[in-house]
């Protein structure tokens, strides 16, 4: 296990001031790509950006941007990268909260999209931010003839996709009022939560040259990305336990109530806690190699494990 001082680390105000910073030109750089609210047709315009910005964590981009430091990526194409991901998520979170999906009113805070606005344009505004990631990986690749375009964009697809997030949408669907195995469980998230970030962690390493002669390296991160994916999910089960509705954002013990299969209903609470605290530690070993260049992918699996909401 880390010791209490390495365990502090996700805590430092260096490291927060980092976040703070990388997400703040994050805001920016997706206020920029997204079209003005003013443009036609303005009422979508209005809601793909209120379902973008001014919200959430930003763990996925942080992440690009963390690996990207390890690979040595533009910034150009880190910034795309991390703005096309966040895009994808954002649309995915659109989708969930409909009626037909997991029907929640409050998301980061605020009324969901369908709420306020309505949920034929909500279903218009995820496919709208989809397209646009694409785009965005597509304009950074014409910016830098040397990108590897059509890999950034086979790799974000396959994380959105049906073999991916969308598929695990689906069988997390299926599995209402089931008690799934943690074999089958663990499979299902791997998609549904695990491929999105595992896919943030490739995208950066991919866009850096530091990809195309190190072979290993590109191994040690999908470990360590296959690992704190993994976790990110375990805590979201344990937070829709114990967390409540203001500090999460989002409605609490809603996975509960609807008879999903979570970690808590199959391992319980501490078992949860303690698998999420390994998974940490087996992030840690994979990051080894790199040293001091993988401190911010170190400090945010910390953050993904010990975070409150």
């Amino acid at each position: 296990m880390k010791s209490a001082s390495a365990v502090a680390a996700a805590a430092t105000p260096d490291f927060a001031a980092w976040c703070r910073d990388t997400a703040a030109g994050i805001e920016l750089a997706l206020s920029e790509s997204l079209p003005g609210a003013d443009v036609v047709p303005a009422r979508l315009h209005e809601a793909m950006r209120y379902a973008s910005l001014g919200g959430g964590k930003r763990v996925r981009p942080l992440l690009v941007h963390a690996s990207a430091g390890v690979s040595g990526a533009s910034q150009r194409s880190t910034m795309a990268a991390a703005c096309a991901v966040e895009l994808i998520h954002a649309y995915s979170l659109v989708h969930d909260d409909l009626p037909c999906m997991d029907d929640d009113d409050v998301r980061r805070g605020r009324p969901t999209v369908h709420v306020a606005f309505d949920e034929a344009l909500a279903m218009l505004v995820g496919d709208g931010l989809q397209a646009l990631a694409f785009g965005l990986l597509g304009e950074a690749g014409l910016a830098e003839p040397e990108l590897p375009t059509a890999a950034l964009v086979a790799e974000l697809a396959t994380a959105a996709g049906s073999g991916g997030m969308v598929g695990g949408q689906a069988i997390d669907i299926e599995s209402v009022g089931r008690r799934l195995e943690r074999d089958a469980l663990e499979r299902m998230h791997r998609r549904k939560t695990g491929a999105l970030l595992r896919a943030s962690v490739r995208l950066g390493w991919m866009a850096g040259p530091a990809a195309a002669s190190d072979a290993a390296g590109g191994r040690a991160l999908d470990a360590y990305a296959d690992a704190i994916g993994l976790a990110f999910q375990v805590i979201d089960d344990v937070l829709d336990v114990e967390g409540d509705s203001a500090t999460l954002g989002k409605t609490a013990g809603k996975d509960s109530e609807a008879g999903k299969p979570t970690y808590v209903s199959i391992m319980g609470l501490d078992e949860a806690r303690s698998l999420a605290l390994a998974l940490r530690d087996e992030a840690h070993r994979a990051l080894e190699r790199f040293g001091d260049r993988a401190e911010r992918l170190a400090q945010l699996a910390d953050l993904i494990v010990l975070r409150k909401s």
